[in-house]
Parts: structure tokens; C-alpha cells; sequence
């Protein structure tokens, strides 16, 4: 009797099992993550670079630095050059002022020639010639007042180059940009950087995706923005259950990818959709998952 009772409950168990593991979902697909791959902004050696695979990194943290010795240098040899040119527009002005000097105490000398020569006790001669003389000085602020655009421009273009040279500068300390884990490290330090060159790859794995594909009958019943259910394994007998929400349906079809499990779904024709799902740790890249749309 009790060995009959013992037959029952395990087939009853069995049954259950059979039950969670073999339910049929809406969909299947695996975990992804929005991944960022850093490159180099700068050429050079490579002096440091602290980030490990797996290190979970903040955005603006400093996490490397390509040698800046040439900038350096090369800024230095700018700021020089701007200072020559600097020296160049103090010396026209200083011109000017001396020109400008000149003129009023020609102008000085003019009022008064001109009050003798309506008292009858200057001549023609010497109006005309300190009008003359007033001209010429004019002619020549003119002239250095001409030179002052090209040292203009010459100041510029230091000042421009000296701002390049220190932006190049500022890239030349590698800053991560988002929150997340560095998935794959590409380079060592005391290795060659060029611009472009791949340095790390790093995603945010508190925001997952889950990547499934649905047949044209499928797609009327869906939306984005629908809340979902998702299912990941828990152990061998159970799923645990998840709360998803559609992000992104494709409004293309395709061919089902190989990850599907059978032949007979593989040849169909199927939309892509991606199903956010906030992450408490337990999700990983490429990680099977399901979905049903409505609770089941």
C-alpha cells in the first residue's frame, strides 16, 4: 500500500516538473547588452591604462594616458611665437602713439601760424608747409595701421594652434564616458596608440535586452512599451520569472536565426524584438531566456 502511495506521488511530481520545464513561450532568445567600444583620440605611447576585464567603471572616471611629451613641447614652442608676435603689435602700437604725438604738436604749431597768418605775420609758405607736414604724418600712421591686421592674424593663428594642442592634449587622457563593465581589454601599457585604435569595450549590465523573434501572426498582439513576463532558468526543474517591457520591434522580417531551437521554426520568416529587463545581477550576456506575453 505504501509503496503504491510513494508511485503516485513521485509520478505526480514527475508530471509537475514535466509541467514547468515543458511549457511552450511566445517567444525564445538570448541576453544582450548595449555595448560602447572606446577608441584612442590620441597617438603615442601608451604611459598607463588601470582597467581590468570585469572592473565595473563610472562615467568621467581616468582610466589611461598616452604620452604628451611632443604636445607639450609643441605648445611651448607656439607660446613663444605668440609672444614674438605679441611683441610685434606692442611696437606698432608704440609707433602710433610717437606719430600720434607728433601730430599734436603739429596741430599746436598750426593754430598758431595760422592766428600770425590773419595778423599779416606768417607767410603762405609756412602754413602750407605745416599742413604738409601734418599729412605726411598722417600717411605715416596710416601706414603701421596697415601692418596691425597682418600681426592681427599672425596672433590668431598662434592662439589657434595653441587651443588644438592642448585639446589634443585633454584626449590624450583616455576618460571613460558611460557607467558599466568593461567587457574586453584590447590594449597594455607601454603599447602604441594611434587615433582610432581600439582600447576597451564596456556596457551597462543594469540594462539588458532580451533579443527574441515572433512570427507575422504573433505581431498584431504586441506593442512597445507592453509589459511582458520573462523567463530564465532557476534551476533544472523551475523558471524564474522577470518583468519585461518591449523596447524595439523590427519592421523588417528575416530568416530566424540558428538560435532557435527546431528546423521547422528556423525556416520561417519572423520580426525581431528586443525586451528590456532591468538586471539584479543573476542576467548575463548571451543567457536563454523567454517570453510570454501574457502570464501563463
Amino acid at each position: 500500500m505504501y509503496k503504491l502511495v510513494f508511485l503516485f506521488a513521485g509520478i505526480i511530481l514527475l508530471m509537475s516538473a514535466c509541467s514547468n520545464r515543458n511549457h511552450v513561450a511566445d517567444a525564445y532568445g538570448n541576453f544582450e547588452a548595449t555595448d560602447i567600444i572606446i577608441s584612442s583620440e590620441a597617438s603615442g605611447t601608451i604611459l598607463n591604462f588601470k582597467i581590468e576585464e570585469g572592473q565595473e567603471l563610472k562615467k568621467d572616471d581616468t582610466v589611461g594616458l598616452v604620452d604628451t611629451i611632443q604636445l607639450y613641447l609643441k605648445k611651448k614652442q607656439l607660446a613663444a611665437q605668440r609672444k614674438m608676435a605679441a611683441t610685434k603689435d606692442e611696437n606698432l602700437s608704440a609707433q602710433i602713439d610717437v606719430l600720434k604725438e607728433q601730430k599734436k604738436n603739429l596741430l599746436i604749431d598750426k593754430n598758431r601760424i595760422d592766428k600770425l597768418f590773419k595778423d599779416g605775420a606768417a607767410t603762405a609758405k609756412q602754413v602750407d608747409d605745416i599742413n604738409g607736414n601734418i599729412q605726411v604724418v598722417d600717411k605715416q600712421i596710416e601706414t603701421v595701421k596697415t601692418q596691425n591686421p597682418s600681426v592681427f592674424n599672425e596672433l590668431q593663428a598662434y592662439t589657434k594652434q595653441i587651443d588644438q594642442i592642448e585639446d589634443q592634449i585633454k584626449k590624450s587622457i583616455i576618460i571613460n564616458p558611460v557607467n558599466g563593465t568593461v567587457l574586453e581589454k584590447y590594449v597594455e601599457p607601454h603599447e602604441m596608440a594611434v587615433i582610432g585604435k581600439l582600447l576597451y569595450k564596456i556596457a551597462d549590465l543594469s540594462k539588458m535586452y532580451l533579443r527574441v523573434y515572433i512570427s507575422g501572426s504573433q505581431l498584431p498582439n504586441v506593442k512597445i512599451g507592453q509589459k511582458v513576463e520573462v523567463l530564465i532558468d532557476k534551476d533544472e526543474k523551475d523558471y524564474r520569472k522577470l518583468e519585461g517591457e518591449i523596447s524595439w520591434i523590427s519592421s523588417q522580417t528575416e530568416f530566424t536565426p540558428k538560435i532557435i531551437q527546431t528546423k521547422e521554426e528556423r525556416v520561417n520568416m519572423v520580426y525581431a524584438m528586443k525586451v528590456f529587463v532591468k538586471n539584479d545581477g543573476s542576467l548575463k550576456i548571451g543567457m536563454p531566456g523567454e517570453v510570454n506575453f501574457t502570464n501563463k
